[in-house]
């Protein structure tokens, strides 16, 4: 793993105009990025942006109301092609009639008459609770208005029929009835509202009721027999006509970069880009909006992305390797085990090899290095030779020249030393002397040298070849050499699976990444680098122990 490319990054060179620019466009994204979410989701979501209420918990009636979001319905839902339900807003409609009416000409049995409303010839007297025909009306209305719209089900085209459900299951439970039906005839009945204040009885249908009723709506077709959805046309003159011009202009600056680049090539160099001219699929346009907002600096994503990387590391590395590592492992054991050994050490011998008559590749590589190892190496290493040599030689002339009792007078001990250095040393100057004739006539161009160089090589194949074929070593070998294969497959791999992958990344971490005190070391050194003078001007400080000049 190499280290984070966010640490010691070279910033790129732009102009302020170019970084201006693109860090714009990046914004401009990232709000059509949001823009795109928004719309995505606003026909889940629909319900939300119509009341503004988050409910917690589906179980319970628990309402949190956020009054300080905006009502974007009227401004989305033309877009959306979404309009009120006919049927739904004639309930709703009804029911404003209704409660004027009730809230105006009515008041609770035994109550006194509101103040401001007339009571001589009112067609509802206020003392005895009794509804007017008018009211009467509006209620059977109501109530005729509710069980049609359970019989028809209109939120069927908006895909909410739980709604609906929802609806029934209130009234139900608001009058103890089992039929929703028989529920709100008994809700709207006069004998009910007498009972029952109306000033209590609204609160259930305003707050309950009608705001599930207020969710419906009817959405028309285009020509296509889709949804009518003009977000395309909002998103390509707002948004996509700048991200075009913007290509554009990135395109133009790596040709001009790199002029013998064709237009094609250029914007091939930006595929990046595609998803934010893409009409479908726009969620995609996360990744060219991320790399915009990293690339112009808004943003630093690379830790995130070290850490996934990490993760998917951590995931794959055992699986990967395992599945390499038995692939070699049972290559090798195909080749081991195959019968065509001989075959292929004969195919090693020079003349199989020969690429033309005046180049024998192997007898060549002799000529090169043997040449190289007896003319400069093994001269060079004369003095570790001798050193060898003579220390062995001692060894072995310990016991042979002076015998044991006189091995404590220090001058035959001398003697014996110098014996064995001169011996030494006389053999290796024989040895480096035949090794640089040799080197020397390996040099000149002999045909009958690389003849017999060249037999020998074939020599030694074919009679190897022979060997294998015709005793039990080949079979033996090949019997070992898989045993052994199988074995490191069974033990190796096994303690691979059972390695910690997050350790090994950890290891190799702290091996790539620098400590705080080499960092630290390092801004020293380039700190002292330079040193001012009291005049203002730096001058290079000399190192003491090299001196300067």
């Amino acid at each position: 793993m190499a280290r984070p490319r966010w640490q010691a990054q070279a910033p790129r060179s732009r102009s302020t105009l170019t970084l201006t620019w693109d860090r714009f466009v990046a914004l401009w994204a990232a709000v059509n990025l949001l823009w795109v979410g928004f719309d995505l989701t606003y026909i889940p979501l629909r319900n939300f942006w119509l009341q503004r209420n988050l409910y917690p918990l589906q179980s319970l009636p628990l309402r949190v109301p956020v009054p300080f979001l905006p009502d974007l319905t009227p401004l989305v839902d033309p877009i959306k092609g979404i309009e009120p339900h006919r049927e739904t807003q004639a309930y709703l409609d009804q029911f404003e009639r209704l409660d004027r009416a009730l809230q105006t000409g009515t008041s609770p049995p035994g109550s006194p008459p509101a103040a401001g409303l007339p009571t001589n010839g009112s067609p509802a007297s206020s003392s005895t609770g009794s509804f007017n025909p008018e009211q009467r009306r509006l209620l059977e209305k109501q109530v005729k208005l509710t069980q049609q719209m359970i019989d028809s089900n209109p939120f069927l085209a908006a895909n909410a029929s739980g709604t609906l459900e929802k609806i029934k299951n209130l009234l139900r439970q608001r009058a103890d009835e089992t039929s929703a039906k028989q529920a709100a005839a008994e809700l709207l009945d006069p004998a009910w509202l007498r009972n029952h204040p109306w000033s209590r009885e609204r609160i259930f249908w305003r707050e309950q009721l009608l705001p599930l009723v207020a969710t419906n709506y009817w959405r028309s077709i285009d020509e296509n027999g889709r949804p009518t959805d003009h977000f395309w046309f909002y998103d390509l003159v707002l948004f996509q006509s700048v991200f075009a011009l913007d290509i554009l202009l990135r395109c133009l600056r790596i040709r001009r970069r790199l002029p013998g680049l064709s237009w094609r090539d250029a914007l091939l160099r930006r595929w990046i880009d595609l998803p934010l001219l893409l009409p479908f699929w726009r969620w995609l346009r996360l990744v060219p909006v991320v790399e915009r907002l990293q690339s112009s600096g808004l943003i630093n994503i690379e830790p995130l992305r070290a850490v996934i990387s990490r993760g998917v590391v951590a995931m794959l590395a055992v699986e990967l390797f395992e599945v390499l590592s038995l692939q070699l492992v049972d290559g090798i054991q195909q080749l081991v085990r195959s019968r065509r050994w001989p075959e292929r050490l004969r195919a090693l011998r020079s003349h199989q090899s020969v690429i033309s008559p005046d180049e024998q590749e192997l007898v060549e590589l002799v000529r090169i290095w043997a040449p190289l190892l007896l003319n400069q190496v093994a001269p060079r290493l004369e003095p570790e030779i001798q050193g060898v040599l003579g220390h062995a030689l001692q060894q072995s002339l310990q016991n042979t020249i002076v015998p044991g009792p006189l091995r404590r007078i220090q001058l035959l001990m001398q003697v014996e030393q110098g014996l064995s250095r001169q011996l030494a040393n006389g053999m290796v100057e024989s040895l480096l002397d035949v090794s640089r004739g040799t080197g020397e006539r390996l040099q000149r161009r002999d045909d009958l040298q690389l003849e017999l160089l060249q037999r020998f090589i074939d020599r030694f194949w074919e009679e190897l070849a022979s060997a294998l074929e015709n005793g039990e070593a080949l079979l033996r070998s090949q019997a070992l050499l898989c045993s052994l294969l199988e074995q490191l497959k069974r033990t190796y791999l096994g303690q691979i699976n059972r390695a910690s992958i997050e350790a090994l990344i950890e290891e190799l971490e702290e091996i790539t990444l620098p400590s705080p005190l080499a960092a630290q070391e390092a801004a020293d050194q380039g700190e002292a680098g330079e040193e001012s003078d009291p005049s203002g001007s730096s001058r290079p400080v000399v190192n003491p122990k090299r001196g300067g000049r």
